[in-house]
Formats: structure tokens, sequence, C-alpha cells
């Protein structure tokens, strides 16, 4: 995915009620802008360190920009804007960089689905076969390479899995894929600590043939793009 204009450098302040981030610019000046982002943002919110943000030429909003990429407490770069993750798997479907997601002729997004009333944020068709994608993503760093996955209580992210096993049950795929916008990250597990629930339903999904796939992503000012397969390491009760 290509940036234009590139995101702008500034130094992180603070987030507060959620989805307001303060920033320093160049000059000096402070500036509020949107924090695209429901999750606790765990150990990535690092006062003083240099984060990125892009800014909006919409008249009509009352923030005028989005924070991008930050600085997290161990000095990797995190993307933190979750309304690119679907875009980044789409295009890397697109791409063949996801080769477990290939063979598809049609790709629709936010397609109503299942049985609580969700949408499946990528559906890959080819004739009467179907791929539920749901895509989750990751910036919870953990010890050295390895990050983690929710960073707070997720009901919605339980809620998901379940749709996809009952896609499974019905003779389709299912498939969770996970994007790692966290830069030197090689695996990715389940935060057991963090959502025990989750964790187990996980465990389930995987037993019940849910596919999960880990992909991690080059970041920059002027590119964010998934570049590499990661490694998933399975829940203990799978």
């Amino acid at each position: 995915m290509k940036i234009f204009p590139a995101f702008e450098e500034a130094i992180f302040i603070k987030r507060y009620k959620r989805f307001f981030a303060d920033i320093e610019l160049r000059d000096g000046s402070e500036l509020t802008i949107h924090c695209a982002n429901t999750g606790s943002m765990k150990n990535c919110l690092s006062p003083g360190q240099p984060c990125w943000f892009s800014r909006s030429d919409n008249p009509k909003r009352k923030l005028p920009g989005t924070l991008e990429i930050i600085t997290t407490t161990g000095g990797r770069l995190a993307g933190v804007n979750t309304a690119r993750p679907n875009k980044l798997v789409v295009e890397a479907i697109k791409n063949g960089v996801i080769s477990e997601l290939q063979g598809y002729d049609k790709l629709r997004t936010e397609v109503r689905y299942g049985e609580e009333n969700s949408r499946i944020d990528i559906l890959l068709e080819q004739g009467e076969a179907q791929c539920f994608v749901e895509v989750k993503s990751v910036t919870l760093e953990a010890q050295g390479k390895q990050a983690r996955f929710p960073d707070a209580v997720t009901t919605r992210g339980a809620k998901h899995l379940r749709e996809l096993m009952h896609m499974v049950e019905q003779g389709q795929r299912g498939v969770l894929v996970f994007c790692v916008q966290l830069t030197d990250i090689e695996e990715v597990c389940a935060a057991e600590e963090v959502d025990p629930l989750y964790a187990q339903t996980l465990a389930e999904a995987i037993v019940a043939g849910v596919e999960v796939l880990v992909y991690g992503c080059r970041l920059g000012p002027d590119e964010i793009v998934i570049d590499r397969k990661l490694t998933l390491l399975a829940p203990a009760s799978v």
C-alpha cells in the first residue's frame, strides 16, 4: 500500500478518551488527532518517541489527522490505524503474497453472514466454493520477537471465531489472518493472560478446522505492505 502523501513525523505525547491523541509537530506546536484504534494499545504508548500521522483534507472532520504509526515501548514500529489491515490483506491476496488464499475469482468485503449477525471482512468465491476470511490486527509485543493477540478482552473476536467454525461445519473454508503491523516479529500466539476465553476459543477453532495464517508487514511513512509469513504458536490446548 503506497502512502501518498507520505505520513508526517511528529513526537507522540499521549492518547486519551480512546480516540484522541496529542502530538508535537516539528515546529514545537501541539496537535490533537484521531486515534482509530479501539484496543488498549498496550505496549504501544511511549510518550516522547517518534510517531507518524496522516492529514485529512475533509473540511467536515473535527480532527485534522489520524495517528498511523507509533514507536512502541520496545523500540519497534507499530501500525495502529485499525482501518488499514483489511485493505492490506486484500492487496496481499490480489498480489499473490498470501499463497494460501489464491485460486478464487471473486473477492468481496464486509459481507453479512453467520448466525450471530456478523460481517465477514473478506469473502472469496470460486463457483460454489466460499472462503470466509476474518482479519485481526496484531500490535501487542511480548518477549523476544513474539507478538500476541488480543491486547484487550474481545468478545467480538470470540464471536468471529465461532462464526468461522460454523462456516467450516457447513463445508466452507474459515480463515483467520493475523496481520502483524509490528516490526521485528517472528511469531504470534494468543494472549491468554489478557483474554483467556479468546485463547480457548481460538484453540477450539483450530481443532474444528479453522485455518490461522500469520503475516507480517513492512512499515514506513510512504508504504505499508504485507511482505512475509510468520509463525503461529498454537494455544496450549491444541
